[in-house]
């Protein structure tokens, strides 16, 4: 189910309302990457999968002003609101990036937050000279992206994007469909690039965020990603690490099963009571 409505109205299970579940996808995707997920999903755990700016089937970024992570934010931030119910929050590479954005503007409405190598490149910026050569590394990837861009090699550009993140020839085996929307898409990848890397919120203010976070990454993750689940491991207080055996970046789609089987524990681990989850109804809006 994608929900792009800054309005949901919940369905009841017995005495209970269903508890959303907010999956946010990775660059390039859409919802639908959640669909495996959706199918193992029970009651009362609901799935939402908003679309972010350029995905399938949603707008562009209206190029306003320079883009964010809080200008991504903005819409689902809404549809927080106006539910004023608790979310377990779940977010892949860019929808990582974003889910901890949001997480830090509403910690009180976050039951749980499950992060597949989050991709807050800010973190490595700021983190010199430790993370100098992961900086460096996801620097050059940005720099080529826009390149392909400028000289209008929009194909190459997204061949050499998807190769970095799903390893070589992942672009090669994509269904010619699928290598026509990326290169449709490619438009939004600086921007994604520039709203992790400028995010100005420091590693210290994530220390601040005491609901249960489970960090995943694939065993062979890019040397970015990998630092930065290393360093928010570190900070984040209640936080568990898990690494996917075989899986590399793309883990959420290439190993679907095992990555939506520690995400399906996880939430199940962390349910709110229906005593609870009513409470938090009534919690106003900061």
């Amino acid at each position: 189910m994608t929900t792009q409505s800054n309005t949901i109205s919940f369905p009841r299970t017995g005495n209970d309302l269903l508890q959303p579940v907010l999956a946010l996808h990775c660059s390039g995707a859409d919802g639908r990457q959640w669909r495996p997920l959706a199918e193992n999903l029970e009651p009362p755990l609901h799935l939402l999968t908003p679309a972010f700016y350029g995905a399938a089937g949603n707008a562009g970024w209206s190029g306003d002003h320079a883009f964010s992570l809080a200008d991504e934010a903005g819409p689902i931030l809404e549809l927080i609101d106006a539910t004023a119910v608790p979310f377990h929050m779940i977010g892949h590479s860019y929808g990582g990036g974003v889910a901890l954005h949001i997480a830090l503007q509403r910690p009180h409405a976050v039951s749980s937050l499950t992060l597949y190598e989050p991709s807050a490149f800010h973190l490595l910026r700021m983190a010199e000279p430790e993370e100098a050569g992961s900086f460096a590394e996801i620097s050059a990837v940005a720099e080529a992206t826009v390149r392909g861009l400028a000289n209008g090699d929009y194909r190459s550009a997204a061949g050499h994007f998807v190769d970095y993140w799903g390893g070589d020839g992942a672009w090669a085996a994509l269904r010619p469909s699928l290598q026509t929307a990326l290169t449709q898409w490619l438009p939004k990848a600086p921007l994604d690039f520039r709203a992790l890397i400028e995010e100005p919120t420091c590693l210290e203010a994530y220390r601040r965020l005491d609901f249960p976070v489970l960090i995943l990454r694939g065993a062979f993750a890019p040397a970015p990603t990998a630092a930065v689940a290393r360093l928010l491991a570190g900070a984040l207080p209640n936080c568990e690490v898990k690494t996917i055996a075989g899986a590399g970046h793309m883990g959420p789609i290439s190993h679907a099963e095992t990555v939506n089987r520690h995400i399906l524990n996880f939430l199940n681990a962390n349910q709110k009571s229906g005593a609870v989850f009513r409470r938090a109804l009534c919690r106003p809006t900061q």
